[in-house]
């Protein structure tokens, strides 16, 4: 039986969570059909015109019951219990994609919060087992998280995963979404709550907002996620949580926005990329979120896009290559555009060197299409631009020139109290031990750097900077405020990090070079040869809370790591050359001062600054 007024289309992908036949009528008269209870339910779109083929359900009963009896997935058919006989049976080479895909797996958070928390224990783990591919094709089993042992387990399962794909989340304000693709094809408004034409369910409680596909997402579905530890979501579009408690900012009412987790969400300069009018999908590709069919263990390996694709290297243009078949990906992942990719367009590279689908190189100009709306916009080339190609500077990510603020939160003191009892997401059951955190302060402004896993000098911010204390079955301590140990030792940890918070013009020169605490001082006053930290905690005495370094009588010492393989603070040589150049800046501060392009003598400056030998 066919939905009415729909003609029989080929099945799709299990799309809603439809609660949509679910609820509304009683006992349908003979003859009626889905449309019968639910008139006014919009369809899924032009491709996805039959109920049955994606939720499932008997369609000849005509009694509500019997007629919803055998739906797949329950409410969602989009639920990853669902996919083979739902989104997957219809779109297999995406569920293969997805399955490996950090998004479902979280094996990256897993690995890192284990790393952080209690060790690697040499197994690789994620939010359920997984069959998929490494890096290098060869295949890959991945233990499921009901495995994970220790706090690092209890941590990920009751209080990380309910924001991965594998699971709904529907009692959150602002952030709720559903579970497998409808997490971001059908996303939730404020509230969760359906505001479509079918009059049975309008107003139900936990459905998507419409149950008209998205497509393309906007940047809610990214949101209802993204706005939590590094907050890049928020960062992008101008939103900032930290340190206000809900002062009102309007008419003696908090706001100007409040997010999930009662936070208010105040005003700071958004992403340029968001200023001009793009959406988080305009730069990150499908491969990006749903994976490309091998497994990751870390986000930076997943991802394929970078600064240089559009607007090229100091010494390099952007990467292109023509479309010379009708059924070149890029055409089939444009279809859906308001300007599709075709044969001839010379279409830019990814850094994985795969073809973006809207961005291509025309009369020498890199184009950037909005996915959604159309909009067209020209990328800056900077190759060649003097003030990037500034001596010493083959290093910097371009993040940590550009970016306007980095979210900083230090200080992460977490209780885990065993006399309580907590929801475990994965197992979906309550069981003893629940978690609670407190912090003591949070920035956005200045932020440190330091080598990350690329052997480039990136914005860093805290990751975590865990002070634990945790209470047995009787509710007393067993441990207190004892900082995490972190490959070995007891120490506070780093990460490298992009804030997608990038603005038009670069941090100055002067501002860069003269303030310690870019380089992991922290905040600070000088005492002679000394830099004397200011945020301090009693768990690391003489030390900055919000840096990773300390400087007595001119000897520098790291006491926190930087995590990510290869990543570290800057070595003492490498902190005085950055010092050194200062000197320079109070006649030459305009970056394109040909003086900047030729290469520098440290040991001349080295003996301006009266040391013995050059650093």
């Amino acid at each position: 039986m066919w939905c009415a007024g729909l003609p029989p289309a080929r099945p799709g992908p299990g799309l809603l969570l439809a609660a949509a036949l679910l609820a509304g009528c009683g006992t349908a008269p003979a003859g009626l059909t889905c449309r019968g209870c639910h008139a006014g339910l919009e369809p899924a779109s032009a491709t996805h015109g039959d109920c049955l083929s994606c939720h499932g359900g008997d369609g000849r009963a005509r009694q509500k019951d019997r007629s919803h009896r055998g739906m797949f997935g329950g409410r969602n058919p989009s639920a990853p219990a669902a996919w083979e006989k739902t989104c997957g049976a219809c779109h297999p080479l995406q569920l293969q994609r997805l399955r490996g895909a950090l998004m479902t797996t979280n094996a990256g958070m897993i690995r890192n919060i284990q790393a952080t928390w209690d060790g690697e224990d040499g197994r690789a783990y994620a939010a359920q087992p997984a069959a998929t591919f490494d890096a290098s094709g060869r295949p890959w089993a991945l233990a499921g998280a009901t495995e994970l042992p220790g706090l690092s387990g209890e941590l990920y399962r009751k209080y990380c995963s309910l924001c991965h794909v594998g699971l709904s989340s529907d009692e959150v304000y602002a952030g709720s979404h559903a579970a497998g693709c409808a997490a971001c094809h059908f996303p939730f408004n404020d509230t969760a709550t359906y505001q479509g034409g079918d009059a049975a369910v309008r107003g139900r409680w936990p459905l998507s907002a419409s149950h008209a596909m998205a497509r393309l997402p906007d940047n809610r579905a990214c949101l209802a996620c993204h706005n939590r530890s590094g907050r890049i979501a928020l960062s992008y579009q101008g939103r900032y949580d930290g340190n206000n408690g809900l002062v009102p900012t309007r008419d003696g009412e908090p706001g100007p926005r409040i997010i999930s987790g009662a936070r208010d969400a105040t005003a700071i300069a958004p992403d340029i990329h968001f200023e001009k009018g793009m959406d988080c999908i305009d730069c990150h590709t499908s491969r990006d979120v749903m994976g490309d069919g091998y497994a990751y263990q870390n986000l930076d390996r997943q991802v394929e896009v970078a600064c240089e694709d559009c607007h090229g290297s100091p010494t390099r243009r952007p990467r292109t290559a023509a479309i010379t078949r009708e059924n070149d990906e890029a055409v089939r992942e444009s279809a859906s555009y308001p300007t599709p990719a075709r044969s001839g367009l010379e279409m830019v590279l990814t850094s994985k060197g795969r073809k973006y689908s809207n961005a291509w190189m025309e009369s020498g100009t890199v184009v950037v299409q909005s996915k959604r709306t159309g909009q067209r916009h020209e990328s800056k080339v900077i190759t060649g631009t003097p003030e990037h190609a500034v001596a010493g500077h083959e290093r910097m990510e371009c993040h940590a020139c550009h970016s306007r603020t980095v979210v900083q939160c230090y200080g992460c003191h977490t209780t885990y109290d065993r006399s309580r009892v907590s929801r475990d997401f994965i197992r979906g059951a309550d069981t003893p031990g629940e978690f609670s955190e407190t912090e003591d302060y949070r920035t956005l402004y200045p932020f440190p750097l330091a080598l990350n896993q690329r052997g480039r000098i990136s914005a860093v911010t805290p990751g975590c900077q865990t002070f634990l204390t945790e209470l047995g079955a009787d509710g007393r301590p067993v441990r207190e405020e004892e900082v995490a140990t972190f490959k070995g030792k007891r120490q506070l940890r780093f990460a490298p990090f992009f804030s997608h918070n990038t603005g038009r013009r670069a941090i100055g020169c002067s501002e860069c070079h003269a303030n310690p605490a870019f380089l992991g001082f922290g905040q600070h006053v000088v005492e002679g040869d000394s830099l004397a930290p200011t945020l301090l905690c009693e768990k690391s005495a003489g030390k900055p809370l919000d840096g990773f370094l300390t400087l007595d009588h001119g000897r520098v010492r790291a006491f926190s790591a930087i995590t990510r393989q290869g990543s570290r603070p800057l070595e003492a040589g490498e902190i005085k050359r950055v010092w050194a150049v200062n000197q320079c800046l109070g006649c030459h501060d305009d970056a394109k001062d040909p003086i900047f392009r030729k290469k520098l003598d440290y040991g001349r400056l080295a003996r301006c600054l009266g040391a013995t030998r050059a650093p």
